[in-house]
């Protein structure tokens, strides 16, 4: 039941075609009128995504960082220093560049993380039998994914999932994953949502991914049997819909965030559960990328 509502809402999305776009430079994803996709240029414009993640992560959601994080009002980590920072740009806007800059995303690639460190996720889910079971496979990170209020629209989501989707083909990606988040810090309050995240898309056997023992909460908190889909997917923020729209796995176990204020779970996204659908309308322009 729950697959064909996401089936439904897929058809809807994807029936409008693209109006034909003029060529864009190199190192842009893609663009939809005024605004436009691509990974940060300079230092200026990552502070920018910064202070964009503190507007949304502090003054919105109700997060508490770091002193020196919230005395330069700029959501900053060391994770920062070897990301990549995928923007959506108003260039109808006055000013600079980094002016411009409305929403913003963290990738990350496996390389690049287990070069430094490892992955962000790992602090909430234990994920490396995960990366141990597909030694052949090529992981990147989602994080940090914000937009500011007003530009948080259908246009700006499908921008930034074009950027991903340009950046994946572009790295030779075979999957995604990430935390993404519900407001607040008990899990009781998302049931619904939790447990039609639980019952429904469940990661099992080779995708398999639990968070971390001494942070585990349980997602189970309904049965399957008295879970209404269409409330429960209207309960899920927009983001987590979106994952689930493309094909997205949950892992096992949310795990709830103090500082952030929220209540976190795992997306895994292999590109290739991905629907053909999606797939087409972005690669069309995405395409370009892949070498």
């Amino acid at each position: 039941m729950s697959v064909d509502l996401l089936k439904r809402e897929i058809q809807e999305d994807i029936q409008r075609e693209q109006e034909p776009q003029p060529a864009l430079p190199a190192d842009v994803f893609g663009r939809i009128g005024s605004m436009e996709t691509r990974l940060a240029r300079n230092s200026r414009e990552i502070e920018s995504a910064q202070a964009i993640r503190y507007k949304v992560f502090v003054e919105e959601m109700g997060a508490t960082l770091p002193p020196e994080a919230m005395a330069l009002r700029r959501d900053f980590d060391i994770y920062d220093e070897i990301c990549d920072h995928l923007l959506v740009v108003d260039t109808a806007l006055t000013g600079e560049p980094e002016e411009q800059i409305v929403g913003t995303y963290r990738l990350l690639r496996q390389e690049v993380a287990m070069a430094n460190g490892g992955f962000y996720s790992a602090s909430e889910y234990d994920v490396a039998p995960l990366l141990a079971r597909h030694p052949e496979k090529r992981f990147m990170e989602l994080g940090r994914s914000c937009v500011l209020p007003h530009y948080r629209t259908k246009r700006t989501v499908e921008l930034l999932w074009q950027g991903n989707w340009a950046y994946a083909l572009r790295h030779n990606m075979h999957a995604m994953f990430g935390c993404a988040s519900f407001s607040g810090t008990d899990p009781k309050n998302h049931a619904l949502a939790l447990s039609f995240l639980h019952h429904t898309v469940g990661m099992k056997d080779e995708w398999a991914v639990s968070a971390l023992p001494e942070l585990f909460q349980s997602m189970d908190m309904m049965p399957l049997e008295s879970i209404n889909s269409k409330q429960a997917l209207m309960a899920l923020p927009p983001l987590i819909k979106g994952y689930l729209r493309l094909g997205a796995m949950v892992g096992n176990g949310a795990v709830v965030d103090q500082a952030f204020n929220t209540t976190d779970v795992l997306i895994v996204l292999p590109i290739e559960s991905i629907s053909g659908r999606y797939i087409n309308y972005y690669g069309a322009d995405a395409g370009r990328f892949g070498g």
